[in-house]
């Protein structure tokens, strides 16, 4: 096989294991060039990924298992498994899962970097995490802007 291809075997991957999602890379920004970044993202119970955008990244998004509800541009949708959301640069977002479940999605990130925002993330001690200047050094970076918590919504 050509070592330019890419296999990882179901579960296989590199994994960052967070309290309230499981992420595993499946190709990275070194697998495309910078082009993009492909993950499984494993939502435990309780997932809240708080309103935030990106001013040069698109994320979509692919669910897999379980219902996903989805903040985008102020209007909510629920995603069941098959649903497909692509969200464009600029546009403000975030999503939970409903009280109780668990769910599983791919997540495309385009152009990559954020497999090396969790590969950084994952080396921050609890002190570096409740540093503010140094965490919004990092979304700075990784072209994350943060506008708020999970907005209310329907339950």
């Amino acid at each position: 096989m050509d070592n330019r291809c890419t296999v990882h075997p179901p579960g296989g991957g590199t994994g960052y294991d967070w309290s309230s999602d499981f992420t595993v890379v499946k190709v990275s920004s070194g697998d495309t060039g910078g082009h993009y970044t492909l993950m499984e993202d494993n939502l435990k119970q309780g997932f809240r990924l708080g309103l935030h955008m990106h001013r040069h990244h698109a994320e979509t998004f692919y669910i897999l298992e379980g219902p996903t509800d989805f903040h985008l541009d102020g209007v909510w949708v629920s995603a069941e498994p098959g649903t497909t959301i692509h969200v464009p640069p600029g546009v403000p977002h975030a999503c939970r899962l409903p009280e109780g479940n668990r769910g599983k999605m791919l997540m495309i990130y385009q152009p990559s970097g954020f497999d090396q925002y969790l590969a950084e993330l994952a080396t921050f001690t609890d002190e570096d995490f409740q540093d503010a200047a140094r965490m919004a050094a990092l979304d700075e970076k990784y072209d994350i802007i943060q506008l708020g918590p999970v907005p209310e919504g329907p339950a």
